[in-house]
């Protein structure tokens, strides 16, 4: 299997830079991507077998990796939910599934957002970045007539080898992640704002 193009362009680029600003002693000490989790989590008591299984089938396209359906691991009766029922669609992926994603979701989905102006700068405070997309028809596997299912929403959490957001989020700039710049004069708005 071929290397992927973002694969490739973080060991040839990212690399090097990385090494360079942070003054990294070895190869080894370079932040990476390790994962990327895409959860979709949903109602189960509005939601029919039918329902969920083309949730599946979406989400597994958009990830390029079979989706699993969670359940619920204790009951909460003000959400009518028991345990062991189904309330969420997720995948987990690494390697070149993961890059390939990444980079779908940078070049294609991100910017097709309406008015799109780039996402939240801020990471989880351990060099990891969540993401809220709100209509998963941003991505070219999902046809624009998703019937039943309606505009779906998706977390996306990208796990990085960062132990601080100032690398972390370098790491994911340095691979294309379309930051909103930096203001001193406006608050941060979350990332599911700017998804939306």
């Amino acid at each position: 299997m071929d290397t992927p193009y973002l694969k490739k362009y973080y060991l040839d680029q990212v690399v090097p830079e990385l090494t360079k600003k942070f003054g990294y002693d070895n190869r080894h000490q370079v932040p990476v991507v390790e994962k990327i989790v895409i959860n979709s989590g949903f109602n189960p008591s509005a939601r029919d077998k039918n329902w969920i299984a083309d949730l599946q089938k979406d989400i597994s396209s958009i990830a390029g990796q079979r989706a699993v359906v969670t359940k619920a691991k204790k009951s909460v009766s003000n959400f009518k939910l028991r345990e062991g029922m189904p309330n969420g669609v997720m995948v987990t992926l690494r390697g070149n599934h993961m890059y390939e994603f990444m980079l779908r979701l940078i070049a294609i989905a991100l910017p097709a957002i309406r008015d799109f102006r780039g996402v939240s700068r801020k990471l989880d405070g351990h060099g990891n970045y969540n993401l809220g997309i709100g209509d998963h028809t941003i991505f070219p596997e999902i046809s624009g007539d998703t019937g039943s299912r309606g505009n779906v929403g998706m977390d996306i959490t990208i796990v990085t080898s960062a132990t601080e957001d100032e690398a972390g989020r370098e790491l994911l700039s340095q691979l294309g992640m379309p930051f909103r710049k930096p203001s001193t004069t406006t608050a941060e708005q979350p990332a599911e704002a700017a998804a939306q």
